[in-house]
């Protein structure tokens, strides 16, 4: 197994193995601790069936419940340990441009940390490319550890026991997204999430950012909000970012407990991009878990 780094700050390109095989003890803890160090990882020609992808998942936890999208009645993909990151109808048909799902999958486009609106968030996803556009349509990462490394010590004693609230009805009030069904939003009341976490493998310190997150306890919204923004800014700031460019079979793996992610615009009304992702659910809310 070889691991080489992809980016000055986090990241890395992860070879020499076959994820149809179940691994070895000693390569799962390999990879547990090169993800600790790494945030990120990308494993290059992993050509995986949906039941070999979840498979593979289940070897390092358990994977998170139904998704929490709109029109699940409408669901392509059968197999419902998957998320289907695509723009494709059950008929296998590219979404028409004023479809709902179509409108409330553009919030793939913020920077995110997937289902931090979940009361007990996520821990690892990992992400598999089967069909991708000829331009466009990468993957940015970001390692909040880093972030924080990097935040002023004044901004630090700010935000440290800050506690912010997530849903995914805040991150698509940002695009002007509001049609959800009562059902939808009886599933999406907000949740509360420490604002820094500390990973409990290596001891360092994050900021959990999201753009799910849409008021900070204690503060008026719109201080809230600014402080949100100022502090994701930071974050993302080019020397941080490394943008994945896919291949088809590539997976990546990501700790949304360290790191935040976004989808970049393709021409999702002409070209089909099909990604299949398996979530991993955390071990606790992060209100249970040491700051």
């Amino acid at each position: 197994m070889r691991f080489t780094p992809i980016n000055p700050h986090f990241g890395a390109r992860a070879e020499g193995f076959d994820l149809r095989e179940p691994l070895t003890p000693a390569q799962i803890d390999e990879l547990r601790r090169a993800m600790d160090h790494y945030g990120v990882l990308v494993l290059p020609g992993q050509d995986l069936t949906d039941e070999e992808q979840a498979r593979f998942a289940q070897q390092f936890g358990t994977i998170e419940d139904t998704p929490t999208l709109v029109d699940q009645e409408r669901r392509r993909l059968a197999n419902m340990k998957i998320n289907d990151i695509s723009n494709l109808g059950a008929d296998g048909k590219i979404l028409a441009a004023d479809d709902r799902r179509r409108m409330f999958n553009l919030g793939n486009m913020l920077w995110h940390s997937d289902s931090s609106f979940k009361a007990t968030p996520a821990y690892w996803s990992m992400l598999q490319a089967r069909v991708i556009p000829p331009e466009g349509g990468q993957t940015e990462y970001v390692d909040t550890r880093v972030a924080w490394d990097h935040l002023p010590e004044a901004t630090k004693a700010v935000v440290r026991d800050l506690v912010a609230e997530h849903s995914l009805i805040f991150s698509r009030a940002q695009l002007g997204f509001d049609a959800f069904s009562a059902a939808e939003i009886a599933r999406c009341k907000p949740v509360p999430q420490r604002l820094v976490r500390r990973q409990p493998e290596t001891g360092r310190l994050a900021l959990y950012l999201s753009a799910h997150a849409g008021r900070i306890q204690g503060w008026e919204a719109p201080e809230a909000m600014m402080l949100i923004r100022e502090l994701t800014e930071f974050a993302t700031q080019r020397q941080f970012v490394y943008t994945h460019q896919w291949s088809v079979h590539d997976l990546v793996i990501w700790d949304n407990r360290v790191t935040m992610h976004r989808g970049l615009r393709y021409d999702d009304k002409r070209y089909p991009r099909d990604l299949r992702r398996v979530t991993l659910e955390d071990v606790a809310p992060t209100l249970a878990q040491a700051a």
